[in-house]
């Protein structure tokens, strides 16, 4: 009877010893995204996305994108404002408000009545665009620069007396403040910041899709005329549907897709892609705003 029921218990184990490599086998089994791609117009219907490649990341390329950001890091405001020429509070200014941005209506109604007092380059700008406000309000300054030195005690009570004045006239009359950025044309900084981004932007979004091709791509496929298309081959877990370079377009819009889709054991995977799944296509690394 014991040698009976040895006799199972060793046909039981050399069964489940042979059952016990099936299991992870199994689990690690390929799956399948199978796509398809339609883009609808404004007011019109669906249109396949024909003939353009769609990926199969490993990882989100916005996170791919953050990636390229820390191998090359944006340029620096501060370092930037630091090697210009100007005054210290030109500098602060731009610092604190975080722009070099010196014309424009938006800059212009950005100023308040202490930045046009504070600001040598303001102070100036404003004075040489308001000198005809004199006799209407406009306060007259009083000190002279012959008691600079003669007289200090008193040049500085009235300089602070003219810039108190001023800075009440400012805030009273906020229209004296437009048209300053004329002036300021010369000293305006923005448009080199703008290159300094822009090219910036060009080699981060370069490196971005150098990662995902060669660091997080598991599968790629082109779309057929009916824009189908499918990955096959991919190990189970976590993807990301995605376009690198040109987006999908049909007529007034432009599509991207970022796709988080998940691949099981042996399975294939469906997923209709469109305009309510996508993202509107801009520049993919866009500029912030200086």
């Amino acid at each position: 009877m014991k040698s009976q029921l040895r006799s199972g218990w060793v046909a039981f184990a050399l069964a489940l010893l042979a059952l016990a490599p099936v299991a992870p086998l199994a689990a690690q089994s390929p799956g399948t995204i199978e796509f398809t791609a339609q883009v609808t117009p404004s007011g019109g219907r669906p249109e396949p996305v024909r003939q353009m490649t769609f990926y199969a990341l490993r990882k989100n390329l916005a996170e791919i994108r953050q990636e390229a950001l820390r191998i090359h890091p944006a340029p620096d405001l501060d370092s930037f404002v630091d090697g210009l020429s100007g005054s210290a509070e030109l500098k602060a200014w731009m610092k604190t408000n975080r722009t070099v941005q010196l014309a424009g209506p938006e800059f212009t109604r950005s100023l308040k009545p202490g930045d046009i007092v504070e600001v040598p380059e303001f102070y100036d700008a404003y004075m040489a665009r308001n000198a005809g406000f004199e006799g209407v309000g406009f306060p007259k300054p009083k000190f002279r620069e012959k008691d600079r030195a003669a007289n200090p005690e008193k040049y500085k009570q009235q300089r602070e007396e003219f810039r108190e004045a001023l800075r009440k006239f400012v805030a009273a009359t906020p229209s004296t403040v437009q048209g300053i950025d004329a002036d300021l044309i010369e000293i305006n900084p923005y448009g080199k910041w703008a290159r300094i981004l822009n090219e910036h932007a060009g080699l981060a979004e370069k490196l971005t899709l150098e990662l995902a091709q060669k660091r997080y791509l598991a599968g790629q496929a082109e779309t057929n005329l009916d824009g189908r298309g499918s990955i096959a081959s991919l190990a189970p877990g976590d993807y990301w549907i995605s376009m690198l370079g040109v987006p999908a377009a049909a007529g007034d819009v432009r599509l991207h897709w970022d796709l988080r889709v998940m691949v099981r054991p042996g399975e294939t995977t469906h997923l209709d892609l469109t305009n309510f799944n996508a993202t509107e296509s801009n520049d993919p690394m866009l500029l912030p705003n200086p």
